[in-house]
């Protein structure tokens, strides 16, 4: 009994973070609940790209994402639509100039150095450009307070740099952005740490133009030119009558879900209703803290999933009433309850999680956020109905007999003979008779 109190205070405490993160974290609503905007981009053709191919539009979509992330913008969806297009939703963004300037532009970082030719310096490329970057930051320079861009490079990157500097000791090296020159310093000693500074020159940059040229750099440049051709704008009122719709069906069906498990069930309806609550608390603080993008496809999957919470707890109890029905003790037949029906459990909750990895894995955006939602969900309810619901059936009952079968739903004749001997015995005993 000890260890069933201090099973329950550790579902109370569950249950009381699971509320502090509820009224604490916002909900992260997608395109279709809060509405937002919706471009649509398509891959261009130039002179030395003839042919869109799969592997091209596979780079463009990772490059889109990565600039999207790196803006900032959260919950942004990006999926192939075609042969050469791609959709993209940003949720909860009304002004879309920044983050379409963004999207179109690209960020051609290249280092040059200088070579003369018929009495005139050019500048030539070195093969450093911004691919060889790991990061770009926006500091200031610790001499004369000027916003600056540092630089940091990967592993080839590192070494191009430092044999550069190397061999251009007393000479210039420009730093070209989008083919225009940033700054011209002279190198005065080799380079070995990884890592370089571009200045603005003279009259240094403007803190906006230093962080536009950081995100650029960081999210990377587009392996093909893409242009919007495309945009909507989803309105907030299709999103609100959708979650009230939602909230409207989902308090019906629990309403008559928890209604005929307290008709059917009785006292253990009551309990799996009260540990069905306390899985939606805990389910819902899950979502928050993940934290879980919910759209109109993962609340179906969220519902879907509190059905099968619901199932796992009428497995529990059919085969409970079955332990009663053949004889056993109380304590006995909610202990073998539980235990013979793990197994079915177990075996429909994790085919639905492969499922669910597998439509993750192959789905759109859509499909990605029902299977989310709804593994996470069956996972929960294995908590819920093979911990929460059997250690208040424990308290609730206690390890002795089953004075009243109604209680279960059952009639006193359907009770087998294991609890008519006892409950003979129990008589006997009252009356001083003995066997």
């Amino acid at each position: 009994m000890k260890n069933k109190l201090i099973m329950f205070w550790a579902i109370v405490l569950i249950v009381i973070v699971s509320v502090v993160v509820i009224a604490t974290k916002p909900t992260k609503l997608g395109l279709d609940l809060v509405g937002g905007s919706r471009l649509v981009l398509e891959a261009q053709t130039t002179e030395t790209i003839s042919t869109i191919t799969p592997d091209m539009m596979s780079s463009l979509q990772f490059a889109i994402e990565n600039r999207v992330n790196k803006l900032g913008v959260s919950e942004t969806v990006v999926q192939r639509a075609g042969d050469k297009r791609l959709v993209v939703e940003i949720p909860d963004v009304s002004d879309l100039n920044q983050a379409k300037a963004y999207l179109g532009e690209t960020a051609e970082l290249d280092f040059r150095k200088p070579v003369m030719k018929n009495g005139v310096e050019e500048w030539v490329a070195t093969g450093l450009t911004g691919k060889d970057l790991t990061r770009a930051a926006v500091s200031t320079n610790s001499q004369n307070g000027q916003w600056v861009v540092d630089l940091e490079f990967n592993g080839a990157g590192t070494k191009k740099f430092a044999d550069l500097t190397r061999s251009m000791v007393g000479q210039q090296m420009a730093i070209f952005f989008n083919g225009e020159l940033q700054s011209a310093p002279v190198i005065r000693e080799p380079i070995t740490g990884g890592r370089a500074q571009i200045s603005g020159g003279d009259s240094g940059f403007a803190y906006d133009e230093a962080k536009k040229m950081v995100d650029l750099l960081n999210a990377g440049a587009l392996p093909v030119p893409a242009k919007i051709i495309e945009e909507n704008t989803v309105g907030p009122t299709l999103g609100a009558d959708s979650i009230a719709k939602s909230k409207i069906a989902g308090a019906i069906g629990l309403g008559f879900v928890m209604l005929f498990m307290i008709a059917y069930y009785r006292a253990p309806g009551i309990i799996a209703d009260i540990a069905l609550c306390i899985y939606g608390i805990i389910l819902f603080a899950l979502f928050k803290a993940i934290p879980v993008t919910l759209t109109l496809a993962g609340i179906a999957g969220f519902i879907l999933s509190i059905g099968m919470a619901v199932d796992a707890n009428i497995l529990i109890f059919e085969r409970t009433k079955e332990e009663l029905k053949a004889g056993r003790t109380l304590f006995t037949a909610i202990n073998s309850g539980f235990d013979r029906a793990f197994t079915s459990i177990f075996d429909s909750n994790m085919t639905t999680i492969i499922t669910c990895a597998i439509l993750y894995c192959l789905g759109t955006s859509i499909v990605k956020g029902f299977a989310l939602t709804l593994a996470i969900g069956v996972m929960v309810s294995m908590f819920s109905a093979i911990t929460i619901t059997k250690n208040f059936m424990h308290l609730a009952f206690g390890t002795g007999n089953l004075k009243n079968p109604a209680m279960f739903g059952l009639k006193p004749e359907e009770i087998g003979e294991g609890f008519q001997a006892v409950e003979t015995k129990r008589e006997k005993a009252k009356f001083g008779i003995l066997d």
